[in-house]
């Protein structure tokens, strides 16, 4: 262990995991799982374990999910969020998140995001298939909308649905890009401009697909 508490870290030779970033920070390190092996995954996830949690391997395969579940028994893959999570935090605090997708297909973006926040500590809403082809879908629940303390939309296409939304509630809005669509949406970057564009004011935007930092800075906002 180099230093100690809060700003402690493990040097296992080909990755340096935090424990104690919770702490620290009000958000734990993930494992992003693309690109590092089940053996390595596995010993990050463990050695993240000896902090407060909660502990989140995102992106991971089915495979590789077992393999977690297997030897940590206490923890629980979400295949549709693509995510394996240990050690959450239970007591449910702060405003609630709303997580509003434009359609079905934008659910593993969207999960990823709610199950972020859960995670963290917070009550989440989910509004899921409202897109602009069918606004009155949206409009209908207007009032669970604006008893939400920060709204995450998922959408991709080409991404207005945000701007919607940042114009019907009195709250921040995290807009999320996802590479859903057909050749011109060009894997997310069609949505993404039109966020970055919009005229909503109270919208900000995270990267294509990225639900996890949507969940965490949603997490920071309704603290």
């Amino acid at each position: 262990m180099k230093t100690r508490g809060k700003h402690s870290f493990k040097d296992l030779g080909f990755a340096k995991p935090e424990p104690h970033r919770m702490s620290r920070q009000g958000f734990p390190e993930a494992i992003y799982c693309p690109g590092k092996t089940d053996a390595q995954i596995l010993s990050i996830f463990e050695n993240l374990l000896e902090g407060p949690g909660p502990v989140i391997a995102t992106r991971i395969t089915p495979e590789t999910a077992k393999a977690l579940v297997m030897k940590f028994p206490t923890s629980r893959h979400y295949s549709t969020a693509r995510l394996v999570i240990a050690k959450p935090v239970k007591k449910k605090t702060g405003k609630r998140v709303g997580v509003v997708t434009g359609g079905t297909a934008d659910l593993p973006v969207a999960e990823e995001a709610a199950i972020t926040a859960e995670s963290l500590g917070r009550d989440v809403m989910r509004l899921y298939d409202v897109g602009v082809a069918g606004i009155h879908r949206l409009m209908a629940h207007q009032p669970e909308l604006s008893k939400a303390g920060v709204v995450i939309v998922c959408a991709g296409m080409e991404g207005a649905l945000a701007s919607v939304v940042g114009g019907l509630v009195a709250c921040p809005v995290i807009a999320v890009p996802t590479s859903v669509g057909y050749g011109a949406h060009f894997e997310g970057l069609a949505p993404l401009l039109t966020m970055m564009n919009s005229c909503a004011s109270n919208v900000s935007v995270v990267n294509i697909d990225n639900g996890f930092s949507a969940g965490v800075v949603a997490s920071l906002i309704t603290k």
